[in-house]
């Protein structure tokens, strides 16, 4: 059902992360007497205004990697055939012409008896149109556009009547206890999950800096896009900083042709996010925003298989809300002391 309903469930969970993300901004501001309309209004468009601005200063050296890619695929290539001219056939290949042989004996078994005279087999092939993938291309841009409304006017209208939601909430709780109760259970929440999203965004901030400059301090060609990738990738642990490590080795073989300098920036890019995840996250995050390996990798695995790679990325933020509300439920705090260390 979860996969099933990815378009409607993604731009809800995305609009519920900005909320808690922006949600202190906007109280801030109303409490200086501006209208939280406004304010919800002017906190989505700066974060916009932000990631347009960053985009805009990035988009050249993305486009110069985009120009790239197809001569680095040739170089590698080349550089393949050449290595397999030296050493032969590898072990996958003979595996890979083991399972080819296999498959012509299979389609020999069962090949179809032959025709009878006079008879002839027709096969009707469907020509292969290039408005066919304009019009798919249309659709899926469209239907991105379409989610990216959504998660915008989802995430105003959640932060202008916060308080309402949480007033209709209390509410329902009969008496005074209760609902004082219930008021700081929802403030420790959003606190948590509150504190754990900007952790995730300055700690990949501070991912993407620190690889910028020491990607340019190598003069690797287009450091920016690469400090971006790894801010974005350190979302995912372990799986997240081995792209960005793999990608990076691949980029520095080309660049350099040089095992050495390989080695080098592709051991650096692993040190910083290994030194970010082992030292500078445990030290913002408090003991209670600690999740255990084992619950974080059923995560990253299951949402990724879910929602592809928005899911990856959603994946830990998604499993920290969900350890946020089982440590202050009575009921659930078993599984929150499951999820975490």
């Amino acid at each position: 059902m979860v996969r099933f309903a990815a378009d409607l469930l993604l731009p809800i969970v995305l609009s519920v992360l900005l909320f808690y993300m922006l949600g202190p901004i906007v109280d801030r501001a109303a409490r200086w007497r501006i209208p939280r309309l406004v304010a919800s209004l002017a906190a989505v468009a700066g974060l916009l205004g932000l990631l347009a601005g960053g985009a805009t200063l990035l988009w050249p050296q993305v486009d110069t990697v985009l120009t790239k890619i197809p001569a680095g695929a040739a170089r590698l290539r080349t550089t393949v055939r050449r290595q397999r001219a030296v050493e032969g056939d590898s072990a996958i290949e003979r595996v890979q012409a083991a399972a080819t042989a296999l498959d012509s004996a299979a389609a020999e078994a069962r090949r179809a008896p032959a025709s009878r005279p006079g008879v002839v087999r027709v096969e009707v092939l469907d020509p292969w149109r290039v408005s066919d993938m304009l019009w798919t291309g249309s659709l899926s841009a469209i239907s991105l556009a379409g989610q990216g409304l959504t998660v915008l006017f989802l995430t105003v209208m959640l932060l202008y009547e916060g308080d309402a939601l949480r007033g209709k909430v209390l509410a329902h709780v009969q008496t005074r206890t209760g609902r004082r109760l219930t008021a700081e259970i929802s403030e420790d929440i959003a606190s948590q999950i509150e504190r754990f999203v900007w952790v995730q965004v300055a700690t990949s901030c501070a991912v993407a800096v620190v690889t910028w400059l020491a990607l340019w301090s190598l003069g690797v060609e287009e450091p920016a896009v690469w400090g971006v990738v790894a801010g974005v990738m350190n979302v995912v642990p372990y799986f997240g900083p081995l792209v960005v490590t793999g990608g990076l080795a691949i980029v520095a073989f080309l660049q350099f042709e040089s095992l050495q300098m390989t080695a080098l920036v592709a051991g650096i890019a692993l040190a910083i996010t290994t030194l970010e995840g082992m030292v500078l996250t445990p030290v913002l995050l408090s003991r209670a925003g600690e999740l255990s390996a084992v619950s974080t990798f059923v995560a990253i695995a299951f949402w990724s298989w879910a929602w592809g790679v928005p899911g990856m990325l959603l994946a830990v933020p998604m499993l920290m809300v969900g350890k946020a509300v089982c440590d202050h439920v009575d009921e659930l705090k078993p599984f929150g002391r499951l999820l975490g260390r």
